[in-house]
């Protein structure tokens, strides 16, 4: 991981943390990367969420881009899938997502798409860090006509939904549901996507306001979709979050239907029309020991990477694999998209409900989710770094290990987005893993928090 851009590009609070100044310096570095003989003058996209601090930092991108010779096209609000797959189609250099996903408002962040719509490889990520943080390389500020230009795309929107509608093979007409938009990205695209499908939306959290962005509501606060669609005898609810690259479900019933169970109907789905590329899917060490045999019970291969979707993709584009993603709900369909697309998977999960006539609790009996405890443990930046050589949670992972044996597993890990250290423990046993959790939680505080 490096040190301005984690698993899911540089985040920090805005203003504070994310300055303006660091965004300039972030845009004029990108720019600096792709300059080159051929190009020099590249074409940037920038999009954003719906965050107070979007257009703060995008006008300091915008400044550092222009001021070494940078083009900018301006996206406006679309979820980061849209600038992924925009780049390619508007033939641009590269593209930038302003969000921080999930986390509060007053956090933001930087996500840098290639000109293929793949998040930046490693290597330029720590080209542009070096020239950021150590100033290996002066910016190379243009003049006179060689200053860059800005253009509004006001189609953005528009072509990217035309995408996702396109890449649904199967009317959605009858289906009556409810989307949740967590006050992000969504809110401008969801309504028109799932409407052109034929859907009947009920729509929730679909008003943003600039600090409403995933507040008790979305992808990471359910509770209220899950009671909705209970009331209202929905087929299934559909929750974002806050720049609609992540997706989970509710069936009819308000059951919470992870990313684990959304990857495992799809794949299903795909095998028995023969589109599973090499019988296999791709999760992480974080995914469900259930999906595991699911997936040997199927005769699929399961290949499990680092957390972040990136890594997942990762391994799709090496093997040739063309399903994978997160429990969380990134979930990427490389036939269509080069990352994860919420707004795409909910629509095929809903095309798998039409296409079996089916409803979402009867596909999700597809696997069996073995019994999960996650503690998010919040410490400091020092405990982060110092989790790696600390010696007593290492014996702790160990004694806990022992005790399960083969019948569960340990996993405690850094995140790569939050200051945080999760612990997870998964097993047969729901009250021992619950129990193992709060005790391994507790040796992570002492020696972290």
């Amino acid at each position: 991981m490096g040190r301005l851009f984690g698993t899911d590009g540089a985040r920090g609070v805005a203003n504070t943390e994310l300055t303006v100044e660091l965004a300039m310096n972030i845009g004029r570095a990108a720019a600096m990367v792709l300059i080159s003989d051929e190009v020099k003058h590249p074409t940037i996209l920038i999009g954003k969420d719906t965050r107070l601090s979007g257009d703060m930092l995008e006008g300091a991108l915008i400044a550092g881009l222009c001021s070494v010779g940078a083009n900018v096209d301006l996206l406006g609000v679309v979820p980061t899938p849209a600038v992924a797959y925009l780049v390619n189609k508007y033939n641009a250099d590269a593209g930038i997502m302003i969000s921080a996903s999930h986390n509060p408002f007053e956090f933001n962040g930087i996500k840098i798409f290639n000109s293929e719509g793949y998040k930046l490889p490693d290597d330029l990520e720590n080209r542009i860090e070096e020239i950021v943080l150590d100033n290996v390389t002066p910016y190379a500020i243009a003049d006179d006509e060689n200053i860059g230009k800005v253009t509004r795309l006001e189609n953005a929107a528009d072509d990217y939904i035309d995408h996702v509608v396109s890449s649904i093979d199967y009317d959605l007409s009858g289906m009556e549901i409810a989307l949740d938009c967590s006050n992000g990205s969504s809110s401008r695209t969801a309504e028109k996507l799932f409407k052109k499908l034929g859907v009947k939306v009920h729509m929730l959290f679909d008003k943003p306001d600039g600090i409403n962005i995933n507040k008790d509501c979305g992808s990471t606060h359910i509770g209220k979709l899950q009671s909705y669609v209970r009331e209202n005898k929905l087929s299934a609810g559909l929750a974002f979050d806050g720049d609609a690259d992540r997706c989970l479900a509710v069936d009819e019933n308000g059951n919470l239907v992870d990313g684990d169970y959304l990857i495992a109907i799809c794949a299903n789905d795909m095998k028995s029309r023969g589109v599973l590329k090499k019988n296999a899917v791709v999760g992480t060490i974080m995914t469900n020991m259930g999906f595991a045999k699911f997936c040997e019970a199927n005769d699929m291969k399961f290949a499990a990477t680092k957390v972040g979707d990136r890594y997942v993709l990762e391994e799709m584009l090496q093997q040739g694999y063309n399903i994978g993603g997160e429990q969380s709900g990134h979930i990427i369909f490389l036939d269509h998209a080069t990352t994860g697309d919420g707004e795409l998977s909910g629509a095929t999960v809903l095309s798998v409900m039409k296409r079996s006539e089916k409803k979402l609790s009867e596909l999700a009996k597809v696997m069996e989710r073995m019994p999960q405890v996650l503690i998010n443990i919040k410490v400091s930046a020092e405990g982060k770094l110092s989790f790696y050589t600390d010696k007593e949670i290492k014996a702790e992972i160990k004694r806990v290990t022992d005790i399960l044996g083969d019948r569960g597993r340990i996993l405690i890990r850094v995140s790569g987005t939050e200051p945080l250290v999760r612990v997870m423990l998964e097993g047969e046993n729901l009250e021992e893993i619950q129990r193992l959790a709060e005790e391994s939680a507790q040796v992570v505080r002492e020696r972290l928090a």
